[in-house]
């Protein structure tokens, strides 16, 4: 579901409950895992999160926010105990897959002059402060001495063999490129 965020947890193996989540013909795409690791006590931890976003909710009675996912994963590695986000795609038929990565692609039409980031820019990855790349035109930017888009280069790092939305990953003066996007639409 781009743009939102379903925080929760299973007491089945989370294979089974995005299979679970993705079977309702109520649902365009299948429900993707962004981030799933293991904790203590999941449900004061699920609670711990709806508390800390309910700004964000869209529904009082719904798991849904309208939040980047990045900020969710930086409160949730606070009662981490072990990263168990998988690295493929969880669906049922190659028309879901098909219907993923569509809804990627269009998700993906970025470039950096609607969000006021010029050439040349530094942009810093998420999730660890260290991994850094520098924008080259409007659409792409060199990372580890390639040229390559934002997506690509984010899949990579984080060795998923699925498609990522690269905005939800790299972050410039402070917010990811998504958040950015976000609040420069949200003013105008």
């Amino acid at each position: 579901m781009p743009g939102y965020v379903k925080i929760g947890k299973t007491s089945t193996s989370l294979e089974q409950r995005i299979r679970e989540l993705s079977s309702s013909t109520s649902v365009p795409i299948p429900f993707t895992c962004f981030y799933a690791c293991t904790v203590n006590s999941a449900t004061f931890v699920e609670q711990q999160l709806h508390d800390a976003f309910d700004d964000s909710r869209i529904n009082p009675r719904r798991e849904f926010f309208h939040i980047s996912p990045e900020r969710v994963v930086a409160a949730l590695k606070l009662a981490e105990i072990e990263n168990i986000t998988p690295k493929k795609d969880f669906v049922e038929s190659k028309e879901d897959q098909e219907a993923l990565n569509q809804a990627r692609t269009r998700r993906s039409k970025f470039n950096f002059s609607i969000v006021d980031i010029p050439v040349g820019s530094e942009l810093v990855f998420s999730r660890d402060e260290n991994i850094k790349a520098q924008v080259v035109d409007n659409n792409t930017i060199e990372f580890g001495g390639e040229i390559t888009s934002l997506s690509t280069s984010a899949q990579k790092i984080l060795g998923y063999d699925y498609g990522v939305a690269g905005t939800d990953y790299w972050m410039y003066d402070g917010e990811t490129l998504d958040e950015r996007r976000r609040r420069i639409e949200n003013e105008e």
